[in-house]
């Protein structure tokens, strides 16, 4: 019995590209809507970023008999973690300005693939769109969020 003619059983080029071709076709359509929740996630994680900042700034208030703590303050005693103070959380740059009576913090997206808008509070605790008409959605900047 010769076996040299046997034929062999596989794929064609041509099933392989059908293939590679459905697979690209589903990337195209589920990339977008992974960056967009991406997005959204870290958004999201600002907003709650912010409101620690709120909580730590009140805490702060208190222990420091009437002033309002900068970044290092509130992380060496140690209301807030020292991720703070590095380049970047969830996407997003955290800055506190803060004077005696006062205090703004903002969080600012790193590029525009991390998060669309930027954020911030001040002492009245409400969580605002950025007052830059770039990082705010169209009309709304400086208007409360949510």
């Amino acid at each position: 019995m010769n076996r040299k003619f046997e034929s062999r059983e596989g794929f064609s080029l041509l099933e392989l590209l059908i293939v590679v071709a459905i697979i690209l076709i589903v990337a195209t359509i589920a990339i977008p809507s992974l960056l967009k929740s991406r997005q959204l996630a870290n958004e999201n994680s600002a907003v709650a970023n912010l409101r620690t900042i709120s909580s730590a700034e009140a805490a702060y208030l208190v222990a420091s008999a009437g002033y309002y703590g900068s970044t290092a303050d509130l992380v060496n005693t140690q209301l807030l973690d020292d991720r703070f103070t590095g380049g970047s959380l969830s996407g997003y740059r955290y800055s506190i300005t803060a004077t005696r009576f006062a205090y703004t913090a903002m969080a600012e997206p790193l590029s525009a693939t991390m998060g669309r808008y930027g954020y911030y509070i001040a002492i009245d605790g409400v969580i605002r769109y950025s007052s830059a008409l770039t990082m705010a959605p169209i009309g709304q900047a400086g208007n409360a969020v949510r």
